[in-house]
């Protein structure tokens, strides 16, 4: 399998924290978002979205988006799972991942900033405060639902929530939100970096990072 990658991208970053803590090989190929690479004739033939990931399959089939792909992983090795048996603790778990890749994320991804930036005459002040903004509102929602365990919604191992959360709580350090009033989000953040698995899938950890 071959994922296309780059370092910063947290729907990447996601999609490597699955894979390690599933101990599946994959190959990497990077595609750097600041040089444009994802618009390139030889990337949008495999992903016409032009956004990264995707996962290329041994047969050539290509998949993108990272839930989807995560999705794949844990149907096809269900081993260890990422998302529990009971339907009621599955739906949390998709709650939880749904709030960072479905609301926080989105709006605060390169072509969005970009956007504000080239059609809204946002200025960088004015980018960092919608990126916090949206930030902060997603965080609410999250530590909200947290019960309070080692990870997001276990004592005993990180699942889906955990993929989807720690690549963002990244951005948030990256862009500077004070973290203070999330203390049970930093705990699980905290949990989740002192794992093999996520360490290795660190953004700074890539060998295309810059």
């Amino acid at each position: 399998m071959k994922l296309y990658t780059y370092w910063r991208s947290s729907a990447a970053y996601r999609v490597r924290i699955a894979f390690n803590l599933k101990g599946l090989a994959r190959e990497d190929s990077f595609v750097s978002l600041v040089a444009g690479d994802q618009t390139g004739p030889a990337y949008t033939a495999k992903n016409p979205q032009a956004l990264v990931p995707a996962l290329e399959l041994a047969d050539g089939t290509v998949l993108s988006q990272s839930l989807a792909i995560i999705d794949w992983l844990e149907a096809t090795h269900p081993e260890p799972p990422l998302l529990p048996a009971d339907p009621l603790a599955r739906a949390r778990a998709l709650e939880l991942a749904h709030i960072v890749a479905m609301e926080i994320h989105p709006v605060n991804n390169l072509r969005v900033l970009t956007a504000l930036g080239d059609r809204f005459d946002a200025d960088a002040d004015a980018r960092l405060a919608w990126m916090h903004h949206w930030m902060r509102l997603g965080f609410d929602a999250v530590a909200a639902r947290l019960p309070g365990t080692r990870y997001a919604l276990s004592d005993d191992s990180p699942g889906l929530a955990d993929c989807c959360l720690i690549p963002q709580v990244y951005n948030a350090r990256r862009w500077g939100l004070d973290l203070t009033p999330w203390p049970r989000i930093t705990a699980v953040e905290a949990a989740c970096l002192d794992l093999p698995a996520f360490a290795e899938a660190a953004p700074e950890a890539q060998p295309d990072a810059t």
